[in-house]
């Protein structure tokens, strides 16, 4: 998968919002897988996944969801927990052996 961005988090926290909670958690694994695989192909093939998109969190989500309304404040309870689960997702991708190493997520990026 691409390095995650701001924008990846918030479309898919996004999508999270159209689903009951309960399935949040294996909606984002899936996603994630998704756009792992989309990603791959990309590199192999130098094309476009046809279904997955182009190796991001956000072009997955966007094939499999379509496009979401206007982002939710941060202070809507319900925003909050759809986005905490996605960075929770994140982090769990890291793997935990490697000592101080850094989240999947653009360096360009300031956090």
């Amino acid at each position: 998968m691409r390095a995650a961005t701001h924008g990846d988090v918030v479309v898919a926290a996004r999508a999270l919002l159209g689903l009951p909670p309960s399935h949040w958690n294996g909606e984002v694994v899936r996603w994630l897988q998704l756009a792992d695989w989309a990603d791959r192909f990309r590199k192999r093939t130098g094309r476009v996944h046809p279904f997955w998109g182009n190796g991001t969190l956000m072009s997955a989500v966007m094939a499999l969801r379509g496009p979401a309304g206007g982002e939710p404040a941060l202070s809507d309870p319900a925003y909050l927990e759809a986005f905490a689960t996605v960075i929770e997702a994140l982090v769990l991708r890291c793997p935990a052996r490697k000592r101080g190493a850094s989240l999947p997520v653009s360096p360009a990026t300031p956090i």
